[in-house]
């Protein structure tokens, strides 16, 4: 027992700062209570065990025992952490000084720790036996994890995102899955720990295959059925698929549904959406989407039937996803936004950055409506504008994150969600989301598996570049795109890289504009990444200088002539890239092919593979270019399997070369 009061020694609360309060209540209510208890201070007395007693001077009387603030009670009748508690928490800081520093103080250095070393009895004792035998069935499919080691440990699961606040303590464990929804996950996050510990001990940061039942047979992918009809499109195509191909998709789905493999569900969904999108005559059908689609399928069959471990098969199959997740009182920083338009609809994409995961989750909405971005901006959701969201702070009690990392905003009366003004801050994000080093990021973008294999997540090449120094910048009347330099703080450099489209008018002039000083010093840019020509390229979604964040996809053009509509003199197309060139020429006539079908293309196709061998042969991809040798040889009246397995290993060759371009 303390000699102060005779309070008793809890680790736990001195351990709890304002950051880590906040995860488990709100900023606002933290902020709150550390005024009040500063102001009106409780007095504070020792109650049953290690209880800590509060009696407040509106005659409110709190009680904290150990195992986390959900076991604290209140008189004052709230639901869930009040004020109260919180202002137990304070009181008691401030009586046995050895704690937290506050708000305003620098933090102290913490020394790393693992959850790894906390026993399947802890996790029993305070989950319960029932939830630790369901995270038990997700270990024995297997499952994987990143891994964030430091004072407060991350784990980022597929279905939530784990953060333990105090060491040693599984009562201030924070998911931000809704509280009784998925509490499971804290299992597997210990267990994805102790993975961790055991493979990579030391690493500050790894990716964890956890998990999977040893010695235990699996046969075949799953997909075998599902391969059979994607090779059955392929063989007749989008133009001779008739509606029992189409029909037949929906046995396929119903299938991997109850299978629980996520990411070939998606990709069937897509492929059968673009033969329904064919025949509809509408303009979501692209050859080049369609070809990606049956090569995605046959190359996640391949690479688990390669590789029977579990915790490969659930990454390439996404078989431990939850297919939707309600998430508690969340933040998500808005990092801009996309808008598009197919036929008569327009369609908004809302990039959101949650910094307590190190993830970007994406919101969309879209309408039966002419209008351009500028329009859709002032369009509303979940009681605030499209605008104010993209370049805000949201902060919600009625978001949904599925698998895919896509988010629903609930939009009902009872749906509490806040949006406030941000100020493009965001040298808060963690180092996986925010970028300071541009060949660091260059080389996490080389070491990521090939993109038909990765998890089908939306927005995982959505980065924010910090920004030291903005370079020349060049306009392609022709292309009507601009391209910009920034370096960072070592001189490295990456190009800003926008194309104007009708349905955004203002994009080029805003980019330029936030880009050139004109809004103040830019900062930072938020937006999809690649790698093109060696360096870092990125789409911009939003730009942070002075004050809120520049969106160009919802930004009003200039009066006149801006960028955008331009108009390049004769002679200024841009010099073309010969190996840009030849990658192209061959993913084209090789979607063609599955556009028009194995079995009905016409006898001069066979020219135009050899004409576009010769090109990637000129351009150096010798081996590229011999596997459309194997395509052609196989051709015929009556194209089997071979003619298909020749078609999927010249496509995804090609397409390999295109993201490595």
């Amino acid at each position: 027992m303390s000699s102060q009061l005779n309070l008793p020694v809890r680790a736990d609360l001195r351990a709890l700062d304002a950051d880590a309060l906040a995860a488990l209540a709100n900023r606002g209510l933290v902020k709150r209570a550390a005024r009040e208890a500063e102001r009106e201070p409780p007095a504070l007395s020792a109650g049953e065990g290690a209880t800590v007693v509060a009696e407040f001077t509106d005659g409110v009387r709190a009680e904290l025992p150990e195992g986390g603030l959900e076991q604290g009670r209140c008189t004052c009748g709230a639901t869930g952490v009040c004020r109260h508690l919180l202002g137990l928490i304070f009181a008691y800081q401030a009586e046995l000084p050895e704690t937290a520093p506050s708000e305003d103080e620098p933090p102290a250095e913490v020394t790393a720790w693992s959850p790894g070393g906390f026993t399947d009895e802890d996790l029993v004792t305070r989950i319960g036996s029932r939830l630790v035998e369901t995270a038990r069935r997700t270990h024995r499919g297997g499952y994987t994890a990143r891994i964030r080691r430091g004072a407060v440990p991350v784990a980022e699961l597929p279905a939530a995102t784990v953060r333990f606040l105090v060491p040693g303590d599984l009562g201030y464990v924070h998911t931000d899955a809704r509280a009784g929804v998925r509490d499971d996950v804290m299992a597997l996050a210990v267990w994805a720990f102790r993975a961790a510990d055991e493979q990579y001990p030391g690493v500050d940061e790894c990716s964890v295959d956890v998990g999977g039942a040893p010695g235990a047979a699996v046969t075949g992918s799953g997909l075998e059925t599902v391969i059979e009809f994607a090779a059955e499109v392929l063989r007749a195509g989008a133009v001779h698929a008739g509606p029992g191909l189409v029909a037949a998709a929906a046995g396929h789905l119903a299938t991997l549904d109850r299978a629980g493999l996520r990411w070939p569900l998606d990709a069937t969904a897509e492929l059968a959406d673009q033969l329904t999108a064919y025949r509809d005559r509408s303009a979501r059908y692209t050859p080049e989407r369609l070809a990606d689609l049956i090569a995605e399928l046959f190359a996640r069959h391949r690479a688990v039937s390669a590789d029977s471990g579990a915790g490969h098969r659930a990454r390439v199959l996404g078989s431990e996803e939850a297919a939707e997740t309600p998430l508690r009182r969340v933040r998500l920083d808005g990092l801009g936004a996309r808008v598009t338009a197919v036929d008569g609809q327009r369609r908004v994409e809302i990039f959101h950055g949650q910094a307590a995961s190190g993830v970007v989750l994406v919101s969309h909405r879209q309408w039966e409506t002419d209008e351009d971005g500028p329009a859709l901006g002032r369009r509303r959701i979940a009681g605030a504008t499209v605008d104010a969201i993209a370049s805000g702070a949201l902060v919600t009690e009625s978001a949904i994150r599925s698998a895919s990392r896509t988010v629903r905003l609930g939009a009902g009366r009872i749906a509490k969600s806040t949006v406030t003004v941000s100020n493009g801050a965001w040298e808060g994000l963690p180092p996986g989301l925010l970028a300071y080093d541009y060949a660091k990021l260059a080389a996490e973008l080389d070491a990521m598996p090939p993109r038909p294999v990765r998890a089908r997540v939306r927005a995982e090449l959505v980065r924010v570049l910090a920004i030291a120094e903005v370079g020349e910048s060049r306009y392609a009347p022709g292309a009507q795109r601009l391209s910009v330099e920034i370096r960072d703080g070592s001189g490295v450099t990456a190009t800003v890289e926008a194309t104007h489209a009708a349905v955004a008018p203002g994009r080029l002039d805003a980019v330029a504009a936030a880009l050139d000083g004109r809004r103040g010093r830019p900062r930072f840019v938020a937006g999809s990444v690649h790698r093109s020509g060696g360096r870092v390229v990125i789409d911009p979604y939003a730009i942070a200088a002075d004050g809120p964040p520049v969106v160009p996809d919802l930004a009003v053009p200039p009066t006149g002539q801006g960028l955008g509509s331009a108009e390049g003199p004769a002679g200024s197309a841009d010099l073309g890239d010969p190996l840009a060139e030849a990658v192209a020429a061959a993913r084209d006539v090789l979607a063609e092919a599955a556009h028009s079908g194995l079995a009905h293309l016409p006898g001069a196709h066979t020219d135009r593979l050899r004409s576009a061998r010769a090109a990637l042969a000129r351009a150096g991809l010798h081996r590229v270019a011999s596997s459309l040798d194997e395509v052609a040889a196989r051709l015929g009246p009556d194209p089997g399997a071979e003619a298909t397995r020749a078609w999927v290993d010249a496509y995804l060759r090609v397409s390999l070369a295109a993201d490595l371009r």
